[in-house]
């Protein structure tokens, strides 16, 4: 799956089978389910979930506590447009096909 294909599932009820959790958390967040995008992001662990998670806080403009998981994520919160960051992080996410 590319970023165009996500882009499509999210005309859908659900994620497409086979996503990893913090790329389903992408999908809900972008499908307007903040509150369910952080429960999975918050359920992972690692740079990565931490990178997911500060995009949210950053999202929901909590910024001292996105700030707080870009830290942890070992990244600088972004200072680009929200949408470039969360296109960033599906593109990774689904090249890594782990997440």
């Amino acid at each position: 799956m590319d970023l165009s294909e996500f882009r499509k599932s999210l005309s859908a009820e659900a994620p497409p089978a086979g996503l990893g959790k913090l790329a389903q958390a992408l999908w809900y967040e972008a499908h307007g389910d903040w509150d369910r995008a952080h429960k999975l992001a918050q359920s992972q662990k690692g740079k990565t979930a931490a990178a997911v998670h500060a995009y949210l806080h950053r999202k929901e403009g909590d910024l001292s506590n996105a700030d707080y998981w870009y830290e942890r994520a070992g990244r600088e919160r972004p200072r680009g447009p929200l949408e470039k960051e969360w296109e960033a992080l599906v593109t990774a996410l689904l090249n890594d096909g782990k997440e």
